[in-house]
């Protein structure tokens, strides 16, 4: 193989790479129904639209100490797509994605692969299956964003990116910027009164010590927040914490009305995302196998992906189209000791509002870089240090607000479960599109045997909110609505 094409990952992208373990990979999933998505339709998509982008060709590979992108030499599509005719029923749908979230990708080529299934019942089923290390939910958003038009006669029009090194330009703008994070630019200085070349004032000293106390206080925050992040008190030892099996089993809910979110949120003067942390710290409650003054007592968290993007400086900000992973992490503490809704979901307000306020997101995407110049033998103890904090990953996956038709074909339902790194076995997905919103809940088999129950939990909490729905849930459906 030739390496002239090859080049090392960028830090937040080979962190996931390392913190792969057999019983928990590291892999998005992403579910579509699309009726009428005939197998010959998505090949042509897939050979013109999804093989836009380069980096899709490319695997990553493991030359000590490092990974790097190497195009795979016998690429071929057709080892990327599975076709199968089974009629699926709703409830062996889910057995048969479960099935699939729990099937290892072959490290010999790209690590990502699509199933559909154009005979399920309720419409055509896509099922893609992707490692973390080639993009984050908002970079695979994008993507069918661009690839999946508002119409069925229209085409995509701007999509695909080349894949290029991106190290040398990124290192370089990492620190500039962090050396802008700890100094106030000379430029705005000037600007605002401050000394300028060759200003001898009496003022300039003055100035200088007031630049001097501003470095002192932003690194002061930085080192307080970094602290406060490290000394967060690790979850409560409870049921959910359980050594994985790698047997996991996933389950979604049928589409809920957008407007029934909005009016939760509008009556409580809270946030969809606060309701949602809610609803699963009430699922959560009763499954920790703890009461009385130990469920008072007890520490859990969410850990909760955020958006780094729009806080990141231009130079490091990722181009239109391009992939990467740009997310930092929040762990929210979960009131699972209120006793009721309205209790919770003002204890979680209080506490996201603080979080998004800080820093910590960027100090857990730069921790979660670190991973991979870690020595092995101490990359596990660290990691479990970070994971440990958290009991269950929560996303909020936001979508179009309009429905949108893959190779003209209109996508009915889209659905994301992200993974749960460490020893976490529980991820909870809420997803918003066209006008709808759908739980999804994966889980470990030693952590919850049956996480429809935990589903319909959730479902049961959101009837329970001022502006929800007044009846209750049955099935894991949502018809009551």
């Amino acid at each position: 193989m030739s390496h002239e094409q090859s080049h090392l990952l960028l830090p937040a992208d080979s962190a996931w790479l390392a913190l792969e373990r057999p019983e928990n990979p590291m892999t998005i999933t992403v579910m579509l129904r699309a009726d009428g998505l005939t197998a010959p339709r998505f090949r042509d998509f897939l050979r013109v639209y999804w093989m836009a982008w380069e980096r899709f060709r490319y695997m990553p590979v493991k030359r000590s100490p490092a990974w790097w992108w190497e195009p795979d030499p016998m690429f071929d599509t057709r080892h990327h797509l599975d076709v199968v005719v089974d009629c699926f029923t709703p409830a062996t749908l889910q057995e048969w994605v479960s099935a699939r979230l729990n099937q290892p990708l072959p490290m010999y080529r790209p690590l990502w692969k699509f199933w559909l299934a154009p005979n399920a019942q309720g419409g055509a089923v896509l099922l893609l299956r992707i490692h973390h290390c080639y993009a984050d939910g908002l970079s695979l958003l994008g993507i069918f964003d661009r690839l999946c038009p508002p119409s069925p006669q229209q085409h995509p029009a701007i999509y695909g990116a080349p894949e290029t090194a991106e190290l040398v330009r990124w290192t370089s703008a990492a620190k500039a910027w962090f050396g802008q994070l700890m100094a106030t630019d000379p430029s705005s200085e000037r600007a605002s009164g401050g000394p300028g070349p060759g200003d001898t004032s009496g003022n300039q000293w003055q100035d200088a010590g007031r630049l001097l106390e501003r470095v002192a206080q932003k690194s002061l925050k930085l080192m307080h927040e970094f602290s406060e992040f490290l000394a967060q008190p690790e979850d409560t030892a409870t049921d959910l914490r359980r050594p994985l099996l790698g047997r996991r089993h996933c389950r979604w809910s049928d589409p809920v009305p957008l407007a029934r979110f909005r009016a939760i949120a509008r009556a409580t003067n809270a946030t969809i995302n606060d309701v949602l942390l809610s609803c699963v710290a009430a699922a959560i409650r009763t499954r920790l196998g703890i009461e009385g003054e130990d469920l008072d007592e007890a520490i859990l968290h969410a850990a909760v992906p955020v958006d780094i993007r729009s806080r990141l400086p231009e130079e490091l900000q990722p181009a239109p189209g391009a992939l990467g992973n740009y997310f930092g992490t929040v762990f929210v503490p979960l009131p699972v000791d209120g006793e009721s809704p309205l209790e919770r979901l003002y204890r979680i307000k209080h506490e996201t509002r603080r979080l998004k306020k800080g820093w910590q997101p960027g100090i857990a995407w730069g921790l979660a870089a670190s991973a991979t110049v870690i020595p092995e033998p101490w990359r596990e103890p660290v990691v479990d240090v970070f994971y440990r904090k958290a009991s269950a990953v929560v996303s909020n996956v936001p979508g179009t607000a309009e429905a949108r038709y893959i190779a003209g074909c209109r996508i009915s339902e889209q659905m994301f479960w992200v993974p749960q790194a460490g020893d976490i076995g529980l991820g909870i997905s809420i997803v918003s599109y066209a006008g709808q919103v759908q739980f999804g809940v994966v889980a470990d088999e030693a952590v919850m045997a049956d996480p429809e129950d935990f589903l319909n939990d959730c479902l049961q909490e959101l009837a329970q909110f001022p502006g929800g729905p007044s009846g209750g849930f049955s099935d894991g459906v949502t018809d009551k609505y």
